[in-house]
């Protein structure tokens, strides 16, 4: 089934076709005929992108820019694939990521490091290099105009040093990445949706994580866009959670600091705990099993984020 969500305002996600279903969204800004695509998912999202683009009633050479919100390659692996296939699109990422789409190598060395050779190869393939010249580097405050429409790219690190939002200035909409979080619709409850931080390896920085999630409310979102996934409302009861999560999380981390070498161990226990607490105190009844499948990648991701970010602190 393909997943297609149609907000309005020119404005549409559906599923990128990432591993399972409903993990990673695409977004499409869609402006008197042009197109901006906001993350790629891996190089098996070209034929959803294909599909999205003829469901508008458009064609490959109406894609203007496809906006990467940061490099890692569940949001930026296939890009250089859509770049191949989007004639006119040019590329739009933050400078500290521009090298690497540029020339990947070293970017798929540290994610090997992360998830094992194997595992890249058979999720995302061979990443496929960008052309410099149809990459754009968008430094804090870059504004990118689709057709007379304004996206306003922000540097917000703290997830990851190379991560930009995106501001929409027709309808003050962010497109976060991961910078707000994760949103999976399986643990929607009614209308209620669950969020928590991902403060995944090797750039995790939960000071700045609060500042650039500060940073994105000074805008008043009418909603926010995640990669992970798609639309939340209700913005400010929804950062409030997320960094209630985040303080406890942080917290879990820093009493298993010296725990040696039991502490990743110690602070995945921990924290799939209190994220068990906290997904019933929502209301939600999937069993266990199903919620530790659903959060399988990200309850370890999160762990060893943890753990890395624990190893930069002095003392």
């Amino acid at each position: 089934m393909f997943d297609w969500r149609d907000y309005g305002n020119g404005i549409v996600a559906f599923d990128a076709g990432y591993v399972r279903p409903i993990l990673a969204a695409i977004h499409m800004v869609v402006e008197n005929g042009r197109v901006a695509v906001i993350d790629t998912g891996s190089n098996d999202s070209l034929p959803n992108a294909l599909a999205a683009l003829e469901r508008l009633e458009l064609g490959p050479a109406a894609v203007d820019y496809v906006f990467l919100t940061h490099i890692h390659l569940d949001h930026a692996g296939g890009a250089g694939r859509m770049l191949q296939h989007f004639p006119n699109a040019r590329l739009v990422v933050h400078p500290r990521g521009a090298r690497h789409m540029a020339e990947p190598s070293k970017l798929i060395a540290g994610v090997s490091a992360v998830y094992g050779a194997e595992y890249v190869e058979r999720v995302y393939g061979e990443i496929q290099p960008i052309p410099a010249e149809r990459i754009i580097e968008a430094a804090d405050g870059h504004v990118v105009s689709l057709a007379g429409r304004e996206l306003l790219c922000l540097d917000t690190p703290g997830h990851a040093r190379h991560h930009i939002c995106i501001v929409d200035t027709r309808t003050t909409g962010i497109f976060t990445g991961d910078m707000f979080g994760l949103s999976y619709r399986e643990l929607d409850v009614g209308d209620r949706q669950f969020i928590f931080p991902t403060t995944t390896p090797t750039q995790f920085e939960p000071d700045e994580m609060r500042k650039s999630i500060a940073r994105l409310l000074c805008y008043r979102p009418e909603a926010m866009y995640l990669t992970h996934y798609s639309q939340v409302g209700d913005v400010a009861s929804k950062a409030d959670a997320l960094l209630h999560h985040l303080d406890a999380m942080v917290n879990i981390a820093l009493q298993e600091k010296a725990a040696g070498g039991e502490r990743h161990v110690r602070i995945k226990e921990r924290t799939t705990a209190y994220l068990l607490s906290a997904i019933r105190a929502h209301g939600c009844t999937l069993p266990d099993s199903e919620l530790h499948s659903i959060w399988a990648t990200d309850l370890e991701l999160n762990a060893q984020g943890l753990g890395v970010w624990l190893d930069t602190l002095k003392g």
